[in-house]
């Protein structure tokens, strides 16, 4: 079992990374709670990790921290939510904003993240119910993935790119940049994400 790993970052591609150990590269997925808070690339990184096992594939999931990993343990034992949904739940809910739903039993709030219909949201409230402490904070204004003297990029389309493979759809992941196209203009792609995941989350 692969538990943590400290590297250093050698690519992003939302939501997958890949972090060079010693000459090995690991490719780890990871929320874009965790994306939101990594170095720059060539920057060291350490993050506690979750390997899942399943007939067709080995996948390692990495968090920033290990109240992540804890979180993401307990979603993926719910019925019905596998290791990709428990990824964009986290991507589109810290852990502040997931307890505030299940204290507030803010079903509407869950069925915005992709994959989750009304019975796993039901399901996931009443089984998440007593094992989040309160908490406080949302997704925030963490500084991101530098494009300083890098060649002139796609920033939506990444952002979209990036919105598709957590699971929503092309058209809903569009739309999600537009909107943080208007509030930010000149935004990164990484800034685009972060705007469009925090629209979606609960107020």
């Amino acid at each position: 079992m692969i538990g943590r790993l400290t590297g250093t970052l050698a690519a992003v591609q939302p939501p997958q990374l890949l972090v060079d150990v010693q000459g090995v590269g690991y490719e780890v997925l990871a929320p874009m709670t965790t994306i939101f808070e990594l170095p720059q690339l060539g920057g060291s990184v350490q993050l506690h990790t979750h390997l899942a096992v399943s007939e067709t594939s080995q996948q390692l999931f990495g968090f920033i921290r290990e109240s992540d990993r804890q979180l993401f343990r307990i979603l993926i034992k719910v019925n019905g939510v596998g290791p990709k949904m428990a990824l964009a739940i986290l991507s589109g809910l810290d852990g502040a904003a997931l307890a505030r739903c299940v204290a507030d039993d803010n079903v509407g709030a869950l069925v915005k993240v992709p994959g989750v219909g009304k019975k796993t949201a039901e399901r996931l409230i009443i089984e998440l119910r007593g094992k989040l402490a309160p908490q406080t904070g949302d997704l925030g204004d963490i500084p991101l993935m530098s494009t300083n003297n890098e060649p002139k990029v796609d920033h939506s389309g990444e952002a979209e790119s990036a919105l598709a493979a957590l699971g929503y759809k092309p058209t809903d992941a569009s739309k999600m940049v537009a909107r943080a196209l208007k509030e930010q203009p000149e935004a990164d792609s990484a800034t685009l994400i972060r705007l469009a995941l925090k629209s979606m989350a609960p107020a």
